[in-house]
């Protein structure tokens, strides 16, 4: 089958902001050609390592997050090698890059020049902060990114230091974001025959964490904050509830719900409580179908929640997931890594791929599509590149290089 991208070529040169980008442009089926610096990306001595062993063809970040691309070396800031690049340029449907603003346009590759000798480029720039406004020449990484994006805001204890959430995540929304964007410019070139600068900040793509808290303003004039495990926001008395819950192997989450979205759940739970050696009369004696959680008091909640929180301390993650979805409640496991990897559900559905990786010596299953189309293709074509594993048949066979002309620009650092 064909793939969505398959006719199209991107040209690569981001950094960690980036990587996702041309992952998910490389899936749908493009050609990407993933530049790097002759010696290869400083993103590769990102860990982990294999083994623990940093080294560049062995960073398992790079190998996760350049999958479905080509790799080439070029050093554009010589003269030869943004000569090249400008080529290569002239030649392609998308360029993405993530340098600080005002980097490609001191060497003289800004828009301007890709838009000249090529006006259906869709160049994609990824920044912490975007081209443009007051924090557009800060540098930031996925702390700075995350703070500044207000996510953190609402991860932590109430009363304690905002929180960073887990592994860094701002990357990945930036990335994804990206390819949204570099899809969407591809639509409008389809209709009018023009390329278009994509410029996307990362902290404005991370505020997709948060984006359902600006709806409790609108709707109860409440302004949230930190509560750790804890629900606010969604009661009038200013009552918190409970969203993570420990179980006998871990943690699940399930929030106290009213009305029509909560009928069935609580329902379910109050007969799955029965099977398991009784409900308490506080359960049972609540008509469920007039409950409103916005309008209940603390101690209300609290007397709700109490024998909630010792029946799901006698299951494990796994009983939960299949008495929530026996009883077609609401509520999800709290899920690890490992968790994730040995999902049944994702074995069920083919969801890993199998690549063999020459710099590991090692077979590595992967992620598989993360969408399905009917007809068409999607998914981890090949293993990450090493560095500079495509050069001669990139620069000589597809460029058109003389052997001689290839060799002396290895040389001198230019490939």
């Amino acid at each position: 089958m064909d793939s969505p991208l398959s006719p199209y070529r991107v040209l690569d040169l981001c950094g960690t902001l980036g990587c996702l980008t041309g992952k998910i442009l490389g899936e749908l089926g493009a050609d990407v050609i993933r530049v790097e610096p002759p010696g290869g990306d400083p993103c590769r001595m990102t860990g982990p390592f294999q083994h623990n062993q940093p080294h560049p063809e062995r960073s398992l970040s790079w190998l996760a997050y350049n999958s479905s691309k080509r790799g080439v070396t070029l050093d554009i800031a010589a003269p030869k090698g943004r000569a090249l690049l400008l080529e290569m340029a002239a030649k392609a449907d998308f360029l993405l890059e993530s340098f600080p603003p005002g980097y490609l346009k001191g060497l003289d590759l800004d828009h301007g020049r890709l838009r000249r000798i090529n006006p259906g480029l869709i160049h994609v720039s990824i920044t912490p902060f975007g081209q443009e406004g007051p924090y557009a020449g800060y540098a930031a990484g996925d702390l700075e990114i995350t703070a500044l994006s207000g996510a953190m805001s609402l991860a932590g204890e109430p009363g304690g230091v905002p929180l960073r959430i887990g592994e860094p995540q701002s990357a990945q929304w930036a990335g994804a974001e990206a390819a949204m964007g570099a899809l969407i410019a591809l639509f409008h070139r389809n209709l009018t025959g023009v390329g278009q600068h994509v410029d996307v900040s990362a902290q404005a793509a991370a505020m997709s964490i948060l984006a359902h808290a600006p709806a409790f303003w609108d709707m109860l004039q409440v302004d949230i904050s930190r509560a750790g495990a804890f629900m606010t926001g969604r009661n009038v008395h200013g009552a918190k509830m409970r969203v993570f819950w420990p179980v006998r192997d871990g943690w699940v989450n399930f929030i106290l719900y009213g009305g029509n979205a909560g009928l069935k759940t609580n329902r379910g739970l109050v007969e799955w409580m029965e099977t398991r050696g009784g409900a308490a009369d506080t359960l049972k004696n609540i008509d469920w179908s007039r409950f409103e959680v916005s309008q209940a008091s603390q101690a209300e909640i609290d007397e709700i929640e109490r024998p909630i929180g010792e029946f799901f301390q006698t299951l494990t993650k796994a009983e939960f997931l299949q008495g929530v979805t026996r009883r077609e409640m609401l509520g999800y496991p709290v899920s690890t890594t490992q968790d994730i990897y040995q999902d049944p559900q994702l074995d069920a559905r083919d969801f890993w791929q199998a690549v063999y990786h020459d710099s590991l010596e090692a077979t590595v299953r992967l992620p598989g599509p993360f969408a399905k189309f009917s007809g068409a293709e999607c998914g981890t074509r090949s293993a990450a590149p090493g560095v500079g594993q495509h050069n001669r048949e990139f620069w000589v066979d597809e460029m058109g290089l003389g052997v001689g002309e290839y060799e002396m620009l290895i040389e001198e650092g230019v490939i």
